[in-house]
This record gives C-alpha cells, structure tokens and sequence, in this order.
C-alpha cells in the first residue's frame, strides 16, 4: 500500500457505503459495499492470511480507493448494484466464482401473484428486479417491506381460514380479492423503486377518506401501515432521495466540461425506439439521477405505427415535453441515433432550453462499441473506458433494454390475440382479459381449469379448454 493511499484510509468515516478501488492508471478494478466503511475497506489492506488467491491479486493491483456514503446498508446494496452495471470491473467478475446475482421475481400477470427470488431470469412474461449482489441483504430487505405490504411467498391455497402468515399481516387476509392484492403489490414494487414519499402521501389520503365514512377498521389498518412505514425508513432507504454525492462522480463532471453545460446534469434522460418494419412501435424514457437509474421514473410510449423513426423520435419528444410540471424537467437529453434523430428534435428541446447530445454506435451495438456523441453541428469521440464512456453506455443500454422489452411484450400480447380469435364464442372483451390476466397462449394453456373459470367465468372457460 503506497503512502497515499495510506493517508486516505484515516479518514473513511463509520458509515454505510460503496467503495470503488482503483489500479494506478485509475481503472475501477472492484466496486463493493459495506454497512461500516472505515472497517470493512482496511480489511483488505490487513493479513492476507486468510485471503484466498484471487483476493490477494486485487489487493495488489490497488493503487487508490474512493468512496461514497449512502444512508443505510440497504441503500448501499442498491448503489452497488448500479455501479456494478456500469463499470463491469473485472474483479467483480472474478470474484464471483460459482455465486451468480440475484433477481426479486414478481409475476403480475398471475391471478395470485407472488414474490420470490432467482439466479435467472426467464422470458415468461413475469417481472424482474435486479441483479443484487447481495442475496442476503436483499432477502432482508423484503422481509421488512412485507410486513407494510403483504405479499405471497408462493401460490396460495384457495380456503376461507388464515394461516399463520395472514393472522401475522404477512399475507392478505381470506376475502382479499385479485384486484386487491394486486393493489398492494404495485404499491410494493413503487416503493421497491424509490417512491415511497408519494405512497405515504396517498395512503394518508385514504386513510382520512376511510375516516370519513366511518370505516374505522380500515383506517386503523391504513395508520398501522404509515406507522410501519416511518419505522421502516429508518432501516431501508431505497433512493427517492439523492443516490449518492453527486460530486463525486467524475462522469458527470466531464460531462459538464465536455458538453459546456451550466450545471452538473442531475436528470439525464434517455431515449430509444423499438420496432420491427414499422410494427409494434414504442419508445422508451429512462431517467438517471445523479448518474445512478431511477426506475421509478421511466415511461414508455407507443407511437405511430410506421418505419420512420425520425419521426417517431420527434412525436415522443413532443408529448415528453408536455409533462415538465409533473414529471420534471432534464438537465441532459440522451438520444440514440445519429444526426437525423437529433435533428428531428433539436428546435423542441432548444425551445425549452434543455441541453442534448446523440449516440451514434455506426452499426456497432455492443455494449464496448467506441462512444462517439452527436451534436447538430458536430460529433465528439469519448474515450474509450473512461468514466464518461461507460455512463453514457449505460444509459444508452438501458433506455434500449426497456424499449426492447416493452415492444416484446406488445408483440406477445399481439400473437397471442391473434391465436386466440380462432376461438368460437370468444369475443375481444374476453380476449382482452385473457391477456391481461395470463400474459399469453401458453400461459393459458398451462392453467389450471379453476384459474381460466376465475378469470372468465365458467360458460367461456369451458369454450377455450374445450378448443385448446
């Protein structure tokens, strides 16, 4: 351990964070998290005696660690997980051996939705957050937000009695309807996601509503769970506050150089376009907060169906722009494409004031592909494996991830539509909500009689059993 580096650990504070340690040409070669920086850091500059090899090889490469503070362990394994994505450090990799990173899966298009955990995602309609690094911090982290929003660890049995979860407020009580539940989740995954200050908002809403009608049972439960809530903030904070120091983020300061911004760029938003020959089109908005993804804030558009995305880029900005009381205003655009796309929307976003910048990746769309950012009247090479470089394909990745896969799921729904019209006696309304309900044709077939008969009632069950 140099001199340096030496000093610089005397004054890691005694406080949850990432760090990020660094060889001397100041790659990130490993991005970890801690609930007590100060102790867990040093231990890596401790006895290697009961380190194993690969470790011992890290801790010699280590020219320098940063360090960010977070405001819980929880908060950590979040951040973790987001600069993890981003810089892909090698020995993260390595390191890793057999273990691989985990997923909280939650398939909202069963009847009965419930949450559980993988190690790999499958295509089957369900929704997934992640990766974690950290299977146990995240075990953890559900296990306090189920006591605020019950949830199903697996399918439950259809019987009037509570079980021991459900006399607990684990799980839903006996005569919580589908739609009920289902409610519940999506407040859950809201909350997962970082927007945990507009649900308190709303359920102190209905709360004072539940007052009102003389429901008093119901807004004795609705106060438990504000009161469950406030204690839980004080374990698990997910990030609707700032993700991390915003001024240590070397990427964003370069943008800043880079692009002569007036400010560091705390909302960058990106955009992408998912289609095939013109079918199915949709665009994507992700939103990166202080450099880190805040999911919460994403949305989706489906657009005009034609093969012209130029076109389609400009009629998304447009509506984009008629939200910026509600769903703020960006410091930074990022789009994917080239001049065309830029130009399609550069006299909106001029207008508003609200800086932009292209990617162009010339046909090469991996994640390595050299950076090279688009102007109107110019384009600037970024250095490839620089901080900037792998923030802004970051968020190019991820903009076109979640365009990608909500043009998926509008294809699925579309061919499993078109199967299911062959169908005597079923009609769209039933079609609809066969989608909506089971996500697909197989999903359909592979369910069990009673679920079809919950969903659309015993006379047109029995029409789509009979005919699949």
């Amino acid at each position: 351990m140099n001199k340096t580096l030496e000093a610089k650990l005397t004054t890691l504070p005694s406080r949850p964070g990432v760090y990020f340690h660094k060889s001397s040409s100041g790659e990130i070669i490993y991005v970890g998290k801690a609930a007590v920086l100060k102790n867990r850091v040093r231990q890596y500059f401790q006895s290697q005696r009961d380190m194993d090899v690969k470790t011992r090889a890290l801790v010699a490469e280590i020219h320098d660690t940063d360090w960010t503070e977070t405001e819980s362990e929880i908060d950590a394994l979040f951040l973790e997980s987001e600069m993890v994505k981003r810089y892909m450090p090698r020995y993260n990799i390595l390191l890793r051996d057999d273990k691989s990173q985990m997923y909280v899966r939650i398939d909202m298009k069963s009847q009965w939705p419930h949450v559980s955990f993988t190690r790999n995602p499958a295509d089957d309609g369900a929704e997934y957050f992640g990766p974690y690094y950290n299977g146990f911090a995240i075990k953890k982290a559900l296990r306090y937000l189920r006591r605020v929003f019950p949830y199903y660890t697996k399918l439950p049995k259809q019987t009037e009695r509570a079980d021991l979860d459900a006399h607990i407020g684990l799980s839903p009580l006996p005569g919580t309807t589908s739609e009920e539940y289902k409610a519940t989740l999506r407040k859950l995954i809201r909350y997962f996601e970082g927007g945990r200050k507009k649900l308190t908002i709303e359920i102190e809403k209905e709360m004072h509503q539940a007052a009102k009608l003389h429901d008093f049972e119901n807004a004795a439960r609705l106060r438990n769970r504000l009161r469950d809530m406030s204690e839980l903030q004080q374990k698990i904070m997910f990030g609707d506050r700032e993700f991390m120091d915003i001024s240590k983020d070397r990427a964003l300061s370069d943008l800043v150089t880079l692009l002569g911004l007036s400010k560091i760029p705390a909302r960058i938003e990106g955009y992408d376009i998912s289609h095939m020959g013109g079918v199915n089109v949709v665009a994507s908005m992700v939103v990166f907060t202080n450099g880190v993804s805040n999911r919460s804030e994403y949305r989706k558009f489906k657009v005009s169906e034609r093969n012209n995305d130029t076109g389609n880029m400009r009629e998304v900005m447009t509506r984009r722009l008629k939200h910026l009381k509600d769903w703020g205003k960006p410091d930074l655009v990022l789009i994917d494409g080239g001049v065309g796309q830029i130009n399609a929307v550069a006299d909106l976003l001029i207008a508003e004031n609200i800086p932009f910048v292209g990617r162009n990746k010339s046909g090469d769309h991996s994640r390595n592909a050299s950076v090279r950012l688009v102007l109107p009247d110019k384009e600037i090479d970024i250095e490839h494996g620089s901080h900037l470089a792998k923030l802004i394909a970051r968020i190019d990745d991820e903009s076109h991830r979640f365009a990608v896969s909500y043009h998926t799921v509008l294809k699925r729904q579309k061919q499993t539509a078109s199967d299911l019209e062959e169908i005597p006696g079923i009609g769209p309304a039933t079609r609809k909500k066969l989608i909506r309900t089971f996500g697909s044709l197989r999903a359909v077939k592979s369910a069990s009689k009673e679920e079809v008969i919950a969903a659309v009632g015993k006379d047109k069950a029995t029409k789509i059993l009979t005919y699949l």
